[in-house]
């Protein structure tokens, strides 16, 4: 049996994300100066210098985003008419992972790229990549570990493991057990053995802090950067109770252009209340769908859904037109159309939080 309970540290995540920040920013001093010096030597020789990028202070590059630095524009030559080089910054693609329904809310397989459409903050937008193939997946799988689910747990255990067999056997999953804490009882692994072992990791006592285990969760699929396709599975049965963490820190981590898709499984109890509605909110903002089943017997069924689902979604990516003055927040709708199977629905992101990578 799986042993160890390594506690997810937000902070740890947050320190490296501050290491890489710093190392970026000596790298960019260096090339400034090796610009500086080149273009001295150049004015030397009666050459026009190379035009640097810019380091004004107003727009200090955003180092947290996806963007890739700056290029040398392809003219084809990387020169302007006056034989300057032009530096052009690449525009961030966003990629969506989307799921079309039916009237009868059955998947519908088999689109083409052409029966897509993207609207952000309303404007068209132009889609740059396409696929409808089952790719492998990030996931964390989030269990409540509280007291009032001592009973639950054998089947809800059960209805993991379901999902986890009916998955893409490439998918990377990790299993986070939590109550007033949360811990990583096993990171990232495509072994089935490992996972089983990680969900009898149980203690089944102390509060429900739900948001601190979303928000570190989240945090966590960011480790993973070579599945850029994301899902967070929550299996709870009450409200938060014990979290530092607020319901908007959980939707804004999640809203986030790498954030997860979020999956949620609300057993019944007196306890759920008002937390009813805040898995319903984080799940459709993520393009995920929240299940509030009657009974146990039920989760089972859930689960393999889940699975074929995230196994049945389209990849949509575009590049936005407009990449300048942008809010802080950025709406996303997603219409799909094809002849003969009537009004469709896709379900998708809503937005997300640009600049926050």
């Amino acid at each position: 049996m799986l042993q160890n309970r390594n506690r997810i540290n937000a902070g740890n995540g947050a320190t490296s994300i501050c290491d890489v920040v710093r190392d970026r920013l000596r790298r960019s001093m260096s090339i400034i100066c090796a610009c500086a010096m080149m273009g001295l030597a150049a004015v030397g020789q009666g050459q026009r210098p190379a035009v640097p990028p810019s380091t004004s202070s107003t727009a200090p590059p955003d180092l947290n985003s996806n963007s890739q630095p700056a290029l040398l524009a392809q003219d084809p030559s990387g020169q302007d008419d006056q034989g300057a080089f032009v530096f052009k910054k690449q525009v961030q693609e966003i990629i969506l992972h989307a799921t079309v329904l039916d009237e009868q809310r059955r998947l519908v397989p088999g689109l083409d790229k052409s029966a897509f459409s993207v609207f952000q903050n309303g404007v068209p937008q132009t889609i740059t990549s396409f696929r409808r193939e089952d790719v492998p997946v990030a996931m964390g799988i989030v269990v409540d570990n509280s007291g009032s689910m001592r009973d639950k747990r054998d089947k809800v255990n059960q209805a993991v493991m379901s999902l986890i067999r009916a998955s893409n056997p490439q998918d990377e999953i990790f299993v986070v057990n939590f109550s007033e804490k949360y811990y990583l009882d096993q990171d990232f692994t495509s072994n089935v053995d490992l996972l089983q072992a990680s969900l009898h990791q149980l203690s089944t006592k102390g509060a429900t802090a739900l948001y601190d285990a979303i928000v570190a969760s989240a945090l966590h699929l960011k480790n993973n950067r070579h599945l850029d396709k994301r899902v967070l599975l929550v299996i709870t049965d009450g409200r938060d109770n014990m979290s530092q963490e607020t319901l908007q820190e959980a939707a804004r981590r999640l809203q986030q252009i790498d954030g997860p898709t979020l999956y949620a499984i609300a057993l019944t109890g007196a306890g759920l209340g008002q937390g009813r509605d805040a898995l319903q909110d984080l799940a459709d903002r993520t393009g995920g769908v929240a299940y509030f089943p009657d009974s146990l017997d039920q989760v089972t069924s859930i689960a393999s859904e889940i699975a074929h689902d995230v196994r049945s979604q389209y990849v949509v990516a575009y590049k936005p037109k407009d990449q300048s003055g942008r809010p802080s927040y950025q709406s996303i709708r997603v219409e799909a159309q094809a002849k003969g199977s009537g009004h469709l629905t896709v379900r998708t992101r809503s937005g997300y939080t640009p600049g926050e990578k």
